[in-house]
């Protein structure tokens, strides 16, 4: 069981304005999609406390790292109850049971292991919450890898420990909220009297309020068990497409794709080196796919779009894909 499984138990999206949390805004609903990349860079998680300046203007864009959410099926259901929604990015898969008050891990699957939540699901958020928010949980469940499998048990601690400025590449945001959450798991299996490993994990994510996804989220996963001599450590980090793509105009004038008219009202056009292009998605601030369409003769139809700002994604087989944030009036 590698330490993927830790990784994405920090990497769920749920959003926040400055100083409140709330399962209105901050839940996630069937239909979601977060357009996030991987981080290429150290995330600096140092200070802590109000009025800070989160500063990561280090950080550059990687691979993407998209996730869509969507509803359980009645077997996922029963494998693992409560749960109300799913989320899958590529191969993996965590199921999440969201209640009046709170949002709570019941699942996990990943190509290298499986975390069953049954016994006792873990507290991800409970609503509302605030800077300076901070709440214990206990977790326990099963697991199962082509390592070895057993049972799991341990306590999650969930803080709002900082607020403040962050930068993030050349883009800086205001009224951030950070949420801390560490994670400790002891690893049992039968027959064994003690416990045969153990799972730790510490994440930071960074929210505003104009965002449901988090522009920010970083973690340090550790597993060890030293019966199967693992001990591994992975470091990572992902950031809203938006934190690198909307940093100003001049990312617009370097790209070789270029739109017009923008803004626009009925359709817009693309120009550039168009040729290997197929199709194009069009997503909102917050990341939320809108719309895909074939490209065709260059043009794409946006009259039935409410007035506001897009990005426009384009992408064929053959081609490096080319985003373009435009204008919808």
């Amino acid at each position: 069981m590698k330490t993927s499984v830790l990784f994405l138990l920090a990497t769920f999206s749920v959003c926040s304005a400055q100083t409140t949390i709330t399962k209105a805004f901050n839940d996630p609903i069937i239909g979601d999609f977060a357009n996030n990349y991987n981080v290429i860079g150290t995330v600096d998680n140092s200070v802590t406390g109000s009025n800070a300046i989160f500063s990561n203007s280090s950080l550059t864009q990687g691979s993407a790292a998209s996730a869509n959410y969507s509803a359980p099926t009645s077997g996922e259901i029963s494998t693992y109850p409560g749960t109300t929604i799913k989320m899958v990015n590529g191969s993996n898969t965590i199921y999440y049971k969201a209640t009046a008050s709170k949002l709570e891990i019941t699942g996990l699957i990943t190509p290298d292991a499986t975390l069953n939540f049954t016994t006792n699901n873990g507290t991800f958020i409970s609503y509302p919450a605030a800077f300076g928010y901070s709440e214990p949980d206990t977790a326990s469940g099963t697991f199962t890898s082509t390592a070895a499998s057993g049972t799991f048990s341990g306590t999650i601690n969930i803080s709002a420990d900082a607020s403040g400025t962050l930068i993030v590449g050349a883009k800086t945001y205001t009224n951030v909220l950070r949420i801390k959450s560490v994670q400790n798991f002891n690893l049992s299996v039968a027959g064994v009297p003690v416990p045969v490993g153990t799972v730790t994990n510490t994440a930071y994510t960074y929210y505003d309020s104009s965002h449901k996804f988090p522009l920010l989220s970083s973690t340090t996963a550790n597993i060890n068990v030293p019966l199967l001599s693992i001990n591994q450590t992975t470091v990572g980090a992902q950031a809203l497409n938006e934190a690198f793509l909307a940093v100003n105009d001049h990312t617009v004038k370097k790209e070789a794709l270029k739109i017009y008219p923008n803004p626009a009202q009925d359709f817009i056009e693309l120009k550039g080196e168009t040729g290997n292009y197929s199709t194009v998605s069009i997503y909102s601030l917050d990341g939320k796919l809108i719309k895909t369409s074939d490209l065709k003769s260059g043009k794409v139809q946006i009259s039935e779009l409410p007035t506001a700002n897009y990005f426009i994604q384009a992408s064929g087989k053959d081609a490096k894909t080319e985003i373009v944030k435009f204008i919808k009036k």
